[in-house]
């Protein structure tokens, strides 16, 4: 009878001679992390380029194995700099490598940059010598990933498509060693930056899926398709609704053998970290602190993995429903793992983020225009009815409305058929409020009318014409429609100054009316 520790022994050791010596190999994680927000004179400053770098950083640090020691960060750096770093980075390899090591080099830059060069302030750095700098590189697996504009140029040296060349089946995994360049957009267009989420949109759902957003299969482990998949997808959905237009990242590799590339690993929860788990049907956006701090991830409504590894701490919760967000704050210990529940959460209606031209934007604009009802400014006068257009500007708390009106109204006076009209230009300031179903807006403000009387009759009427100022105050009431539109229904109060003619051109007087407006109309957000 063979004992039981004799058996492991045998075991362990026909399992070495069998396995093959890449199982064993120690693999060894190197990055260079460049972030610059400056770019040519002519262009304009990012906002968000060195702080998306250093969320890069800190993500691969933190989930990805790359240690700090190994991991090098550049921000706002020359060329001669990032050359000379990235030349160490290859001596440094080449030397610490040992028998069976693997060495992984990631190169990550977001910044601007054309079809030719990055633009490190009044530098450039030569797209080809960075490529080169790369593929030259003693590690097993190269990667070399551009958020910037028209970077997809790096991918067509060789004859990348530029637009959607992401191609590989939910089925295929790449493999474990060569070259793989990453862009955030095609050789033609914009990458561009988001104020909601204060980066850029690709490196943006690029960490959302590093922190688990992206793990499909549910194995803890995000490989680089995967990263690459949900970044891509994500980027050209969001990047769709903005006023540049739809954004294409691109994808080229060279690469042999077996297995998926691993860039980090979310499945175990480290000293320091936190899971947060989202219920299905909703997208949720997670900002670190509150409602203003910097967002750490996003999960889409149609993501299977509704998992993100998080450091510990308080964070904001924001989903997205239909017609409506869902606000809340959660606060998770490390280690520990905290279900969010929709229980508790405050809700926000939509229309309010139509009046502010959605959540990606502080500040919103668009036309109205409206029928209006008014009051007669004489004794015996007519209703006056017209029109009213205008434009509207929104920020998050105050608002400002220019209009121009017209109405007329029609009366007869002692044998005199009149025709009154008035010309008005008004301007109002605004606070909004909203409520479950409408938003109200009160409004203060004043103007300059022209007012306006011809006269039919047997004898000699000339018109009349006078100049006068106004002072508004109205409550106006929107409900929100799709696609931004708005119906709109106002009550203004207004009091005209002017001259008041009484029989003759010498005989007038100042005088004071106060006259009410309803008004109904139509609008929309841009």
């Amino acid at each position: 009878m063979i004992r039981l520790p004799r058996l492991l022994a045998a075991l362990i050791v026909v399992f070495a001679v069998l396995a093959p010596a890449s199982a064993w190999a120690r693999v060894v994680r190197y990055a260079v992390i460049i972030g610059n927000n400056e770019g040519a004179a002519d262009e304009a400053a990012l906002r968000y380029a060195e702080r998306d770098a250093t969320r890069v950083a800190d993500t691969l640090r933190d989930l990805g194995g790359f240690h700090e020691e190994n991991t090098v960060v550049l921000l706002g750096k020359g060329a001669a700099t990032i050359q000379r770093v990235l030349i160490g980075m290859n001596a440094r390899m080449r030397s610490a490598s040992g028998p069976g090591d693997q060495a992984v080099l990631l190169v990550y830059y977001s910044g601007h940059a054309d079809a030719d060069a990055l633009h490190l302030g009044d530098e450039r750095l030569d797209l080809v010598q960075l490529r080169e700098l790369v593929r030259g590189s003693p590690a097993d697996f190269r990667m070399l990933m551009l958020d910037s504009c028209r970077s997809g140029a790096l991918t067509r040296v060789k004859g990348g498509r530029p637009t959607v060349v992401f191609d590989v089946a939910t089925e295929e995994r790449l493999a474990g060693e060569g070259l793989v360049f990453l862009t955030s957009s095609s050789a033609n267009e914009d990458a561009q930056e988001s104020d909601e989420l204060r980066g850029s949109f690709f490196t943006h759902h690029f960490i959302s899926g590093l922190v688990g957003a992206a793990d499909s299969d549910g194995d803890g482990a995000i490989t680089l398709a995967e990263a690459y998949r949900y970044a891509y997808e994500h980027t050209v959905r969001s990047s769709s609704r903005t006023l540049q237009g739809t954004q294409h990242p691109t994808f080229e590799f060279d690469l042999r053998g077996q297995g998926g590339v691993t860039l980090t690993q979310v499945g175990e929860v480290a000293q320091g970290r936190a899971r947060l788990v989202f219920p299905p049907g909703r997208s949720y956006l997670v900002l670190a602190g509150g409602a203003d701090g910097p967002v750490v991830a996003e999960v889409g409504v149609r993501d299977a993995a509704r998992t993100v590894n998080v450091r510990a701490g308080r964070y904001f919760i924001r989903a997205r429903a239909r017609d409506h967000l869902l606000e809340g704050t959660v606060a998770v210990a490390s280690g520990g793992t905290r279900r969010v529940e929709e229980r508790g959460m405050t809700r926000v209606e939509y229309a309010r983020l139509a009046r502010k031209g959605g959540t990606e934007r502080r500040l919103a604009h668009g036309p109205v225009a409206a029928y209006q009802l008014r009051t007669p400014l004489w004794r015996r006068g007519g209703l006056c009815q017209g029109v009213r257009v205008g434009h509207t500007l929104e920020a998050r708390r105050l608002g400002l409305t220019s209009t121009l009106g017209f109405c007329r109204a029609d009366f007869a006076a002692d044998r005199v058929d009149v025709q009154a009209d008035q010309y008005d230009l008004d301007l109002v300031l605004t606070r909004s409020f909203d409520l479950p179903i409408v938003s109200v807006a009160l409004g203060l403000g004043g103007g300059v009318s022209l007012l306006r009387q011809t006269f039919e009759t047997a004898g000699v009427a000339p018109p009349r014409n006078s100049a006068a100022g106004h002072s508004t105050a109205l409550v106006d009431l929107r409900w929100g429609l799709s696609r931004g539109l708005f119906v709109m229904v106002a009550v203004a109060g207004q009091v005209l100054i002017f001259a008041q003619q009484r029989g003759n051109e010498d005989d007038a007087r100042t005088t004071g009316v106060p006259v009410a407006q309803l008004r109904l109309g139509l609008g929309k957000w841009f």
